[in-house]
């Protein structure tokens, strides 16, 4: 949609969406969740949205989409690289709180904030069930964070919201359809189909970020 729209207005439209997906992935994953990870990841992502909405106007969107593209590529390739998906990595605080906070800004201006939240999270090796817990709760407590902002921001208006009203069943379906496919992908299968698409959504990150600025 940012592809057609102005990227905090795409933003804002999927929000919706993402609000009420929330409700129903929270419900499921209420019992699976890391709270460590999300006592130093959503500090974090406080900073990241309140600095987001300060800036969101000067900041380009397309430089943070390429910058973040770039980050999620790099982490991606060095996971398969050093042969480090098997092998569980202890991440610090100081680690979560500065991820959280970069998830936080990209997710407000962009909703692209699942590549800096992966280079903290996959790396821990997390039992499948509790790493989407965590993103889950996650991603749910950053997109309520946002809706002031935005109102703020005055990316809210009837248009929008009629679109998203539209997209709800799509929304809900693909849902249950993460949900049936989570429980039933063996651990490894699991981890390694989340690093390529941690991949691919870097890689569309830097391709939107690079055809916005060349079709300027």
């Amino acid at each position: 949609m940012a592809l057609y729209l102005a990227p905090l207005e795409a933003a804002a439209l999927i929000l919706p969406v993402l609000l009420f997906q929330d409700v129903i992935s929270v419900w499921i994953y209420r019992k699976d969740w890391s709270a460590w990870n999300l006592k130093v990841l959503l500090p974090g992502a406080m900073i990241g949205i309140g600095l987001a909405w300060i800036f969101a106007g000067q900041v380009s969107d397309d430089v943070i989409r390429i910058t973040v593209g770039v980050i999620g590529v790099a982490f991606v390739a060095n996971a398969f690289l050093n042969r480090r998906m098997t092998e569980p990595q202890i991440k610090t605080a100081v680690s979560g709180v500065f991820w959280g906070s970069v998830s936080g800004f990209v997710s407000t201006l962009t909703q692209g904030g699942s590549p800096p939240f992966h280079v903290h999270t996959l790396p821990q090796r997390m039992p499948k069930m509790t790493l989407v817990g965590t993103t889950t709760l996650f991603f749910a407590a950053v997109n309520m964070m946002k809706v002031l902002p935005y109102f703020a921001l005055g990316q809210f208006n009837t248009r929008n919201l009629a679109t998203s009203v539209v997209l709800l069943p799509l929304a809900v379906a693909t849902n249950f359809l993460g949900m049936w496919l989570v429980v039933r992908t063996p651990m490894e299968a699991f981890y390694k189909i989340t690093y390529v698409l941690a991949l691919i959504i870097s890689a569309a990150l830097i391709a939107q970020g690079v055809y916005n600025m060349t079709h300027a």
